[in-house]
């Protein structure tokens, strides 16, 4: 008789390496419009930070020019990040056997601090990374009147 150690997990990398690839081509074959364009909407990775003076937030936004990245603050105090990544022409005798880069609209947005000064927010682009850097005010003292007592 000859014993075979048994492991519980072998084969498991394949098998999760085929989920993922089989996952990935229903999202694809699910997002395609009727006119054949992707329309997966992309949801930008941000960290969020603090320090005493100023809120940070730092958006991950790789392949997108500058030119097609808005940073709008509504009335409401509500900041926004939003643009598009465009897909690159397609060029004539190129066979793709993968695309795993997605394509598309995005947005993500913020509800403001009361404490954000939101006239002087600053927005940096570097290296596919949106910075922003929103400086903290004091925020505003409720006015106290006094009623007199007759």
């Amino acid at each position: 008789m000859t014993l075979v150690k048994f492991n519980p997990f072998e084969g498991f990398d394949s098998l999760v390496r085929r989920m993922n690839d089989w996952m990935s081509e229903m999202e694809r074959s699910l997002s395609l419009a009727s006119n054949g364009e992707s329309t997966v909407t992309l949801v930008p990775r941000v960290d969020i930070s603090e320090d005493n003076a100023n809120f940070y937030i730092t958006a991950e936004l790789p392949g997108i020019p500058k030119e097609h990245i808005k940073v709008n603050i509504s009335d409401e105090g509500v900041l926004t990040i939003s643009g598009e990544k465009k897909q690159e022409e397609k060029q004539e005798g190129k066979n793709f056997y993968r695309i795993e880069r997605r394509y598309g609209m995005f947005t993500r947005s913020f509800t403001l601090p009361e404490n954000v000064k939101r006239d002087a927010i600053n927005a940096r682009y570097e290296n596919g990374v949106l910075h922003l850097t929103l400086p903290k005010q004091e925020p505003a003292q409720p006015k106290v009147t006094e009623v007199p007592i007759s």
